[in-house]
């Protein structure tokens, strides 16, 4: 895998693809290749045609590098959205600038130099390819001079579609209890925005896009699509123009969100966005982000996650040593491996209405501290873990009676409240070390090995009442120091695991996901809702960070009663496995139905958490499943589902993915097939009734 620029011609080769651009005598990089991997002499032969094709004198109203731009910039003939737009003194709102050399530096990664006409302010744009991965990372460096600049818009990436008649986007959207629902949309001429004004990833929209020419399928056909590693406001911008390729705009900060003044000498990085290309369909896309976020995202990737039981919804706020420590037995009988002590635990903190930011032991409580309940779960050979909502704080408690300032707002007015909460300001340097040292103590002084950190409120009343001009930099420099806390953390106390929570999946990221274990991904565990959740979790992100809970009945987010316990931990088994329900209300068939349940999904863990994911159709009421395969292909797991049953039908054959077509198959110890017979003619399935499941494995004959 290589990376070069060589007479104006930028050349990035992966595994698979070729990715190009030419900046020419104007400086205005153009995109030129990004597809199936071809040569450099193909590439350079693209580049000069590019240019030539775009040389020479336009017709008014447009310009000739709209649309092709590899990172436009704001002023001049530029007609589009910008990726950077830079306000300098005397209001100011245009940007030329000057090639002024690249930087290799090494085989994987290289950065163009770029010097900002008439101000003493430079960019770099950055590209880094992998060995084993036809991923492209993409991020930008601002580097200010003596003077002020105020930065409007500076974003990771601009990817540039081919020139298709058709171009149809996949996203992810949905809200709470509702999130990562995947959603297509044919782009039409203007622009497509998704965003997050709330202050984290959100539950409304995940920064991750494909786009293909309306043929592809989850199979075959050509398929672009890129993230961005963030886990604050965000803005996806597609434009489209009449005779114009497709091009997405991805980077931090919400419309409006500022403006960012970098003070003289002040460095600005953006977090990276990453993109692929791949012949595979979505499927293949999906496995491709799969094996990025395993081998180059997600730490420890690796271990095997453990069953654990968090005590939320058996007892919520209602939390004593003596109940707690009934449920960790249940839990244990059953074979979890982590008990998780959610809310509740600390300070005054009997409801949602006190406590946050007190993070004591309530020694009303727990009059023994948490050491007898930690010491007695580890003895029943589980760990420990605790929920954690650091950024936040009650207004009835006693860190906001000390600090009112803390928290953001403007200046005379009541700050508005959400769930009886307010956001701490953590670009405040004081706050956010003030954060760490209370997180540090509370892993120092006790036996944890496990953390829930939560967020449940989105930004509001932005402001920052005592530095009015570091309004613009809250929505960049929170995020940083939520990283930067995590980071240290995590260096300090290297046997604890993270679990990214925001009320939910609010913070579901490529950004997060370096910084923890896994992401809880939904406050919604009907398990009929789940299933098409985690289909869209799925798109980008692998099952090894999907943390999925078998829940009690009725669902409190649509009061189902109809869903077998069966199905349910059916359909948790598709990520990693968490029981989260009232276990003493439990009967004894069903306790044991969990017990043999929980040993099932120990015995495919292997294949769950660490195996190639193939999606066999879409959650629906027809069978559907998702199959897991080992690296050499000599194991696989199926876990099929039918919500409904209509007439007297029985499913149709389900084919196979991923599997070698000469090897013989044995199916659950019984029958044998060929690879090709599975993929081709498939399984034959028994399913009946509603919210019928199976879970089918398969070992190749040695």
């Amino acid at each position: 895998m290589s990376v070069s620029f060589t007479d104006g011609v930028l050349v990035l080769q992966t595994p698979g693809t070729t990715y190009a651009a030419y900046c020419g005598a104007d400086d205005i990089p153009l995109h030129c290749y990004w597809g199936p991997r071809i040569s450099s002499a193909d590439v350079d032969v693209l580049a000069r045609g590019m240019a030539s094709r775009l040389a020479g004198e336009w017709p008014s109203f447009r310009s000739a590098a709209n649309g092709h731009e590899e990172y436009p910039l704001e002023g001049r003939l530029q007609f589009g959205r910008a990726a950077l737009s830079l306000e300098f003194a005397g209001a100011v709102r245009s940007t030329e600038w000057r090639l002024a050399g690249h930087v290799v530096h090494d085989e994987h990664h290289l950065e163009l130099l770029f010097d900002v006409r008439r101000y003493e302010v430079s960019v770099s744009l950055h590209y880094r390819v992998y060995e084993d991965t036809d991923v492209i990372d993409r991020w930008a460096s601002l580097r200010n001079g003596p003077g002020v600049v105020d930065v409007h818009r500076f974003d990771s990436a601009a990817w540039v579609m081919p020139e298709w008649e058709r171009h149809r986007l996949s996203h992810l959207t949905g809200r709470w209890a509702a999130e990562t629902l995947l959603r297509r949309v044919e782009l039409a001429d203007g622009r497509f925005v998704l965003e997050s004004r709330r202050g984290t990833t959100s539950h409304h929209a995940n920064p991750w896009f494909a786009v293909d020419d309306g043929s592809a399928n989850e199979d075959f056909g050509g398929v672009y699509s890129a993230a961005l590693h963030w886990s604050g406001s965000w803005r996806l911008l597609a434009q489209r123009e009449l005779d114009e390729p497709a091009q997405v705009l991805f980077g931090w900060g919400h419309e409006g969100f500022g403006p960012r003044r970098l003070a003289a000498g002040e460095v600005l990085e953006t977090p990276v966005s990453s993109g692929l290309f791949s012949l595979a369909g979505f499927g293949g896309v999906s496995r491709m982000w799969h094996a990025y976020a395993l081998g180059q995202v997600l730490p420890r990737a690796g271990e095997d996650r453990p069953v654990l039981f968090n005590s939320w919804e058996a007892t919520g706020f209602a939390v004593e040593e003596a109940g707690q420590l009934r449920l960790a037995r249940q839990a244990a009988s059953l074979g979890c491996e982590l008990f998780v002590l959610d809310d509740g635990w600390f300070g005054g903190r009997s409801s949602d209405a006190a406590g946050l930011g007190d993070w004591w032991v309530s020694r009303e409580r727990f009059p023994r501290g948490l050491e007898p309940l930690i010491a007695e779960v580890h003895e029943l050979g589980m760990g420990f873990g605790l929920w954690v909502e650091p950024e936040m704080v009650n207004p009835d408690s006693e860190l906001y009676r000390a600090h009112p300032e803390w928290v953001y707002r403007f200046d005379g007015r009541e700050p508005a409240l959400m769930r009886n909460q307010l956001v701490l300001n953590l670009a405040r340097p004081e706050v956010a070390q003030w954060v760490l040292q209370e997180l540090d103590s509370l892993l120092s002084a006790h036996d944890l090995q496990f953390v829930k950190w939560d967020m449940n409120r989105p930004f509001a009343d932005a402001g920052w009442p005592s530095s009015p001009e570091s309004v613009g930099r809250l929505w960049f420099d929170h995020v940083t120091a939520v990283y930067a806390i995590l980071d240290v953390l995590r260096e300090k106390h290297p046997e604890v695991a993270f679990e990214a929570c925001s009320g939910g999946g609010g913070r579901v990221d490529f950004g997060m996901m370096a910084r923890s274990d896994q992401f809880w991904v939904s406050d919604n565990t009907d398990a009929l809702d789940r299933r098409s959740i985690q289909h869209g979790f799925s798109q980008v992100y692998p099952a090894r960070t999907m943390a999925c809970w078998v829940t009690d009945q009725p669902s409190f987010i649509n009061k189902r009663v109809s869903v077998p316990l069966e199905y349910r931990f059916h359909v948790a088994m598709a990520g990693v496995l968490g029981i989260g329900g009232d276990l003493a209300a439990w009967r004894s068939d069903e306790l044991e139905l969990a017990r043999e349940l929980v040993a099932q999904y120990k015995a495919i863990r292997p294949l769950v958490q660490h195996g190639t994911q193939y999606r066999l159709g879409v959650p629906g009421r027809s069978l559907s499943a998702v199959q897991y395969v080992s690296a050499d292909r000599g194991e696989a797991v199926v876990l099929a589902y039918q919500e409904a049953q209509q007439f007297d039908s029985l499913p149709r054959p389900l084919s196979l993915r991923g599997l070698e077509p000469d090897a013989v198959y044995r199916v659950d110890g019984g029958v044998e097939l060929s690879g090709a017979a599975l993929m081709s003619h498939g399984l034959l399935l028994t399913l009946t009734g509603d919210y019928a499941s199976q879970v089918i494995r398969l070992a190749r004959r040695s």
